[in-house]
């Protein structure tokens, strides 16, 4: 475990003015030399964004560490983009994946569950994974942007991760989608094939749809249900999952 280290919400405040109006290269930069090698990177190999930060990341220092959740759900579209990531940038990704395979999570909470309880399944399959990728580090760096919708319409460029206890950085925060594409088609960054078939926001494949032109780019998530975000951007504790070998 690294050491735990403490902010003043004032130094938030510092930080965040400093930032405001940098690029996003800039505030990489700024990252690496505040927190590495406490760093990580967030990176689905789903959403354009994530490329984006990749490809600047990997101008800036390779060794920054880079993570996706392994859902175990993931579509064929998106490994093979991890692939090509492994190919073009030299980057290693590391996968985190349930402790629970899909077969004990069919066994205890019964099957389907992303139908009957997606909240559980996203936790199980992606939360819990994801604070185990943040084990041990002082910040993470996320693709998240503030045009995705009301509920991160707000998101400071630096914040505390109450969540899992560390900051994140959000080098993207006032970017739109057509920055991100015209940085993707500049610099010729690979990107989910997915894209090109209506699925602007690619999760798993139970849970992600074709969005029709026009409408809202996260519609075709969690169709039909009243859910907007798997839960690693937002409140709540983090589920402890007791495995068979530690029972």
């Amino acid at each position: 475990m690294g050491t735990v280290q403490t902010y003043t919400e004032e130094q938030f405040t510092e930080w965040n003015e400093a930032l405001e109006g940098k690029t996003p290269q800039e505030i990489l930069k700024w990252a690496v030399e505040e927190f590495q090698p406490g760093l990580t990177m967030a990176c689905s190999f789903g959403g354009p964004s994530g490329m984006v930060l990749l490809d600047m990341i990997s101008r800036i220092d390779t060794s920054v560490e880079v993570f996706y959740l392994d859902t175990d759900f993931l579509f064929p579209e998106t490994y093979a983009t991890r692939d090509k990531v492994i190919e073009r940038y030299g980057m290693m990704p590391i996968g985190y994946k349930s402790k629970l395979t899909p077969e004990e999570q069919a066994k205890e909470h019964g099957d389907q569950l992303w139908l009957k309880d997606p909240d559980l399944c996203c936790s199980i399959r992606k939360v819990e994974p994801n604070g185990r990728a943040l084990e041990g580090k002082q910040a993470w760096i996320s693709g998240i942007r503030r045009d995705q919708g009301e509920s991160r319409g707000d998101a400071p460029i630096v914040q505390w991760d109450e969540k899992f206890g560390l900051v994140k950085v959000l080098p993207l925060v006032s970017w739109l989608e057509a920055d991100v594409w015209a940085y993707i088609v500049k610099n010729d960054v690979p990107y989910n094939p997915l894209h090109d078939q209506s699925y602007p926001s690619i999760g798993c494949t139970y849970c992600t749809k074709a969005v029709k032109p026009g409408d809202d780019p996260r519609s075709g998530r969690w169709e039909g249900i009243d859910k907007t975000e798997c839960g690693i951007h937002t409140g709540g504790d983090v589920i402890q999952i007791e495995t068979a070998d530690a029972k």
